[in-house]
């Protein structure tokens, strides 16, 4: 069984509009994140996950961004081994969000 769930971008949207408890995390590089991210965003680095995992609320759902929807999801397999039960991996990247909000 997966550790986390896939989302796609339509379904990313549904949930934001469900709810504001939705926890968006980007693992792109700064000067990708600065160039554009999902709004709301965490930018997520080696540097500062020890902070957001101490900080974060375990309960929220956490959706992982990065470029193409690939190295999210060894993150969000990461966060779930840290405790988060509501994980995803969103299917496509910044790059799929991008292209959907052109």
């Amino acid at each position: 069984m997966s550790s986390f769930k896939h989302l796609s971008i339509n379904e990313l949207i549904h949930m934001s509009t469900e709810s504001n408890d939705i926890q968006v995390v980007d693992i792109r590089d700064a000067a990708s994140f600065a160039a554009g991210h999902i709004e709301g965003a965490t930018h997520l680095t080696n540097e500062n996950l020890a902070d957001f995992i101490g900080d974060a609320d375990m309960d929220k759902p956490v959706v992982v961004v990065c470029y193409h929807g690939m190295s999210s999801q060894s993150a969000a397999s990461y966060l779930n081994e840290q405790g988060f039960d509501d994980i995803y991996s969103l299917d496509g990247g910044y790059s799929a969000w991008s292209l959907a909000h052109a």
